[in-house]
């Protein structure tokens, strides 16, 4: 099993403000549920609530430290560690090959040192925000495959790339 991490962020490292994210992308929200269905996926409490509903076709972890929180369809861990578990189990249960961390910015930075692969949307801009995505070291990191370029129109508010990398170290 690896743990993958998916994330669309601003040239800037940006990706959200005010519990949402800056742009509209319907071009990669696509590319999110192809990329995340049928696998457990991990995220924070904010970045839950930012969507407002457990994702269809995934086994939902949501990482809180409030041990009362709770949301139908949706199981909750107080630590990453203990999420990551819970996704492994799912795995072995499921077939699943990945757990994927979908967010947000403090779920990311914990995530980031155990990370067997990202899939980044680099949206070709430099935003405001107030959550980042933790800065890379790229030297423990190749690229996977091509990148694939998107033009902004009626449905993708700005151009962006869509990339994915493997660790190297």
């Amino acid at each position: 099993m690896k743990v993958a991490i998916i994330v669309a962020q601003a040239r800037n490292r940006v990706i959200g403000i005010d519990n949402r994210m800056p742009w509209h992308l319907s071009t990669d929200l696509k590319y999110f549920k192809e990329v995340t269905s049928g696998k457990p996926v991990i995220m924070g409490r904010k970045t839950f609530e930012s969507i407002g509903r457990p994702l269809p076709g995934r086994k939902n972890i949501v990482v809180t430290r409030n041990a009362a929180w709770q949301h139908e369809g949706v199981q909750t861990a107080m630590t990453l560690p203990q999420a990551i578990g819970l996704a492994r189990d799912h795995c072995a249960e499921s077939g699943a090959a990945e757990v994927m961390v979908i967010g947000g910015g403090q779920i990311y930075a914990q995530a980031l040192p155990q990370a067997d692969l990202l899939y980044i949307t680099e949206v070709q801009a430099e935003l405001e925000g107030d959550a980042t995505f933790p800065e890379l070291d790229l030297s423990e990191w190749v690229q996977a495959g091509p990148s694939i370029d998107h033009v902004a129109d009626e449905r993708n508010s700005h151009d962006f790339r869509i990339s994915t990398w493997r660790r190297t170290q």
